[in-house]
């Protein structure tokens, strides 16, 4: 019989330096370039109407939403799997797969969110008509802020430990957001449907 794994801990925390807060300087600036570019281009932009449809959906709103679904699912998985990780739910202790399961799950989750990202500021661009529309694009500019943020951070040495848990949150809060603000609310208003 196996002995259990002892359970995984999270990194110890040390003391923040203002050094290793300033190598988040540029990952935060380049979020705020990208979220800034996206609103600025979705408002500017004339929409067409239509940028992706899908042979099999009955429109590309419908496209658009289950792509948003499949984004949000993978991102649950993100965060069930960063948790165990991290040590918070304390189960599957130092399982291999793990780490690849949340990487690609992440990788999957970002691609599915490109289609959706496109005929939003394609076809629909930023508005503000009502507050659940408003919402939703202050959102989407802000997802890919911070996810452009998290992947910068990933890459850099001497990150505070708290930086990657916090806009891995971001990201996921933000995606969340999104999700309720489109795809929950166009099955709440119109039914599941393909």
């Amino acid at each position: 019989m196996a002995t259990p794994a002892a359970p995984a801990t999270a990194p110890a925390a040390t003391p923040t330096s203002p050094k290793t807060t300033a190598t988040l300087i540029v990952p935060f600036l380049v979020a705020c370039l990208v979220a800034a570019g996206l609103g600025v281009y979705g408002k500017l932009h004339e929409p067409t109407g239509i940028a992706v449809n899908v042979a099999g959906f009955s429109s590309p709103a419908t496209v658009k939403v289950w792509l948003a679904t499949v984004a949000f699912v993978l991102a649950l998985v993100q965060l069930f799997t960063a948790l165990v990780m991290y040590g918070k739910i304390p189960i599957l202790n130092n399982a291999q797969w793990l780490g690849p399961v949340h990487r690609w799950s992440g990788r999957l989750a970002f691609i599915a969110s490109i289609p959706v990202a496109l005929h939003c500021l394609y076809a629909l661009g930023f508005d503000d008509y009502n507050t659940r529309v408003l919402l939703h694009s202050l959102l989407g500019c802000f997802f890919y802020g911070v996810f452009t943020a998290k992947m910068l951070i990933l890459a850099k040495k001497g990150v505070p430990n708290w930086a990657l848990p916090l806009f891995g949150g971001l990201v996921f809060t933000a995606l969340a957001g999104l999700f309720v603000t489109s795809a929950l609310w166009f099955f709440t208003t119109f039914g599941v449907k393909l």
